[in-house]
């Protein structure tokens, strides 16, 4: 233990045990899974990042050892901790210059958002050194004023190499790109079977594998473009999913960036019309209709029905408000009474 500490203390790293852990020391071979809670914080107490509480539900790291995670003293300080055993690590800067990249991911996978999202196509090194936001004021200020970091870290598990199912995250490019079909099929099913939220998770999980690839390739290419068209059948199964859930506005989101890019796409222009009709956008919604009888002219009677729903709501609401505030302005003075003095 003395030893472990310090090399980790030559190495700029200081730890602290908070609760020692069980059992003997993993030799963690490369491909050994480890699952653990951790905080971040400034030195001067302040608090960055909790798995504990991050996107409002408690959700532990998951790491596969030797997968070059970008933030590499969270391997580093593992591997010299036993499976329950809780440690604080003072890390110098150079051990957190990336850390602002991998927290914006964290937040990111944490409200369910594209990792990636946000981060330019280049190297970390290159986005920590651009006046490029991140888009949380605590990690751009980090960014642009490296500092050490304190990293409190619960191991709640060591699983040995084989022991367990690979997460899509850990896989190589190849294996992601044969597993994506998989995934949209377990989508399609949970989607029939009435289970939308899991079919949504499915169909993120299958946007982000393939976000991922896209993202070691330069927009335009054609191995980009290949990767972004399977991303579109995926995007729009996700959009769906989001309608059922009445994520209208996300759903405008996504479905205005595919017809930005494919402008003959129907579903997009028919999803984002019925988004638009339920956040009463009645013009919005009108010119997607008509766009999409544009395209497919049989769609009229279908179209004909989205119409005379969303016409049905809106003389709805507006006898809803002509009721609401008819009192309002009938009110007659009552008459003066006479006194006698």
């Amino acid at each position: 233990m003395e030893e472990e500490a310090r090399k980790l203390l030559e190495e700029g790293i200081v730890k602290k045990l908070i609760s020692p852990g069980k059992g003997e020391l993993s030799t963690f071979p490369n491909g050994t899974k480890v699952v653990f809670h951790y905080r971040t914080s400034l030195c001067d107490g302040t608090v960055l990042d909790d798995s504990r509480t991050m996107g409002g539900r408690s959700k532990p790291m998951e790491l596969i050892l030797g997968k070059k995670f970008k933030l590499a003293a969270w391997e580093r300080v593992v591997i010299t901790m036993r499976q329950g055993e809780v440690a604080e690590f003072n890390c110098e800067n150079k051990h957190t210059s990336l850390y602002p990249l991998v927290s914006q991911s964290l937040r990111n996978i944490s409200a369910g958002k594209d990792p990636l999202e946000g981060q330019r196509h280049c190297c970390g090194i290159a986005q920590i050194h651009s006046h490029h936001s991140l888009g949380h004021n605590d990690l751009d200020n980090l960014q642009a004023n490296p500092q050490p970091l304190l990293f409190t870290i619960d191991l709640l598990e060591v699983l040995a190499p084989g022991s367990f199912q690979l997460d899509v995250w850990a896989m190589t490019d190849e294996e992601k790109l044969e597993l994506v079909p998989q995934i949209h099929e377990e989508g399609n099913t949970l989607f029939k079977q009435g289970k939308i939220t899991e079919a949504t998770e499915k169909y993120y999980n299958g946007i982000a594998c393939l976000k991922n690839l896209q993202m070691k390739e330069h927009p335009g290419d054609e191995v980009w473009v290949k990767l972004d068209k399977l991303i579109t059948p995926l995007l729009l199964n996700f959009c769906q999913c989001k309608l059922l859930q009445g994520q209208y506005y996300e759903v405008i989101e996504h479905c205005s960036a595919l017809v930005f890019k494919y402008e003959d796409n129907l579903k997009a222009y028919y999803k984002r019309a019925k988004a638009h009709a339920a956040v009463w956008n009645e013009v919005e919604a009108r010119v997607d209709f008509n766009k999409v009888l544009e395209l497919d002219p049989s769609l009229g009677p279908s179209v004909a029905k989205e119409l005379k729903a969303m016409e049905d709501r809106i003389r709805n609401k507006e006898k809803e408000e002509k009721g609401r505030y008819k009192g309002l302005f009938n009110y007659t003075e009552p008459p003066a009474t006479a006194t006698t003095g």
